[in-house]
């Protein structure tokens, strides 16, 4: 199978750089899927389950949160927050992060900080979905 180099990157990290055959990321209007030699374009990425798969390796997974993807001549560059492996979640430092990220939004005190707040439940219970199916 055709491979393309692929770039997955964190805020404050490389999550992983190499040669892949298909790669699967969360956009707003579904999952996008790339094989070689994929037309350019650029996406923007919601938090959810990220797929990829390396020459002779099993299928692979992670929890991404918000971010880009950017499709140019055959290379693959994933911008996100964050993206975490399934064993690498902590189940419940995630679980205390929602409840935190509820009570944010109970307490209702401006649009923005109500927003910021809707944005940690997200990603923690995308995580935490991830972990229950894959971890």
């Amino acid at each position: 199978m055709s491979t393309f180099q692929v770039y997955i990157l964190e805020a404050d990290k490389d999550f992983y750089e190499g040669p892949c055959e298909s790669l699967v990321v969360p956009t707003m209007t579904g999952q996008l899927g790339v094989l070689a030699h994929h037309s350019n374009m650029i996406a923007a990425i919601v938090p959810g389950l990220l797929t990829y798969k390396v020459p002779g390796e099993e299928m692979k997974e992670a929890a991404v949160s918000a971010g880009l993807i950017k499709i140019e001549n055959n290379e693959v560059l994933v911008l996100v927050e964050s993206a975490e492996l399934p064993e690498e979640i902590d189940e419940n430092r995630a679980k205390r992060e929602a409840d935190e990220a509820k009570e944010a939004i109970l307490q209702k005190r401006s649009i923005l900080e109500y927003r910021v707040a809707q944005g940690r439940l997200t990603r923690t219970i995308n995580r935490l979905k991830i972990k229950n199916l894959y971890g």
